[in-house]
């Protein structure tokens, strides 16, 4: 499979943008486990016409993560033009644009997943971002606005006609959100029509190695693209080629090794971010690192409130101590 100049070989895994997830540490971590291609956090568009300075920490990769996306989104051509162009000097391997983000006040203003209720302004909008920016720009979508209006198939010929080099496909309407099962049927038809020529990668619901495969194997996708099932578990890309490769499932990592990851982690964080920001944004994943743990309120509550980076990394030794052996 080919994007633009990148060559993926096998079945490659991608880690999806997602919203205070997807910073440059977490990034960094999916990498390490073998995530194909990574994408930053979305980016608003009015942010960056604005310079606002939140907005363009987003851009700022690093080579060690490539190949990376810098995935942007807005209601409004002119802006997303501009915030295209932005990007671009970013020297991103990828421009992937929103058309698929649920999110109430996003997808209200015609953004994300609302611009599925406009094709044609759709369709113009990447036609013109592909026309002004020298790097392959991709497209992450839905089905459509609601079980009335699945639009993928026709919007996908359409999209590759005014040149997208992949698109993304999540298997549900904006109307779904996140509930439900996701529906790989119409990701599949679009894959099988014989118009399309540019990769497909299927997007909704795989979080686990058998999930994955059979994917794969059912609806004949270019690559698959993961985003919540990575919540705390980064090593799902690592699960996931092993068992397509072998066979063999891989054992979850133990108390220790999730210590050792989460220690990886939040000194990266520190490092990308600075020590009161780093660990700040650290507590949205420790607590996802140590799910299921007997007894653990007391600790968690500790862990999420600690704001001294050396009392943190004690707390994850003292995890290790005490459960590491259960």
């Amino acid at each position: 499979m080919k994007i633009g100049h990148i060559d993926f070989e096998g079945e490659p895994l991608f880690l999806a943008p997602m919203e205070n997830v997807t910073d440059p540490s977490f990034r960094y971590m999916c990498k390490q486990f073998g995530a194909d291609m990574v994408y930053t956090e979305f980016v608003s568009s009015d942010g960056l016409v604005r310079d606002a300075y939140k907005t363009l920490e987003k851009l700022k990769i690093s080579d060690d993560e490539r190949p990376v996306g810098i995935q942007i989104y807005g209601h409004l051509i002119e802006p997303m033009i501009e915030a295209a162009k932005i990007a671009e000097q970013s020297k991103p391997d990828v421009i992937d644009i929103n058309f698929g983000c649920p999110v109430k006040k996003i997808a209200n203003r015609g953004a994300g997943s609302g611009m599925m209720k406009d094709p044609v302004k759709m369709v113009e909008m990447t036609r013109q971002i592909v026309n002004a920016v020298n790097v392959p720009v991709t497209v992450k979508t839905r089905l459509g606005w609601d079980e009335n209006s699945l639009i993928i198939c026709e919007l996908a010929e359409q999209l590759q006609d005014v040149g997208i080099a992949a698109l993304t496909i999540h298997g549900r309407t904006r109307s779904q959100l996140y509930k439900g099962a996701a529906d790989w049927t119409l990701i599949g038809k679009v894959k099988k029509n014989k118009r399309i020529r540019i990769p497909i990668i299927g997007n909704g619901d795989v979080n686990s190695p058998e999930i994955a495969k059979e994917q794969f194997e059912m609806y004949g996708i270019d690559a698959i693209m993961i985003g919540r099932a990575t919540y705390g578990c980064p090593w799902i890309f690592r699960n996931i080629k092993h068992y397509l490769k072998t066979g063999e499932l891989l054992p979850e990592p133990d108390v220790d090794e999730r210590v050792k990851i989460a220690k990886m982690h939040f000194l990266k964080s520190i490092e990308v971010k600075g020590e009161k920001v780093g660990v700040l944004e650290m507590r949205r994943h420790f607590s996802s690192y140590f799910k299921g743990l007997n007894d653990f309120k007391e600790t968690k509550l500790k862990l999420l409130t600690e704001n001294n980076p050396q009392e943190a990394l004690n707390l994850l030794d003292y995890i290790k101590q005490r459960w590491g052996n259960e």
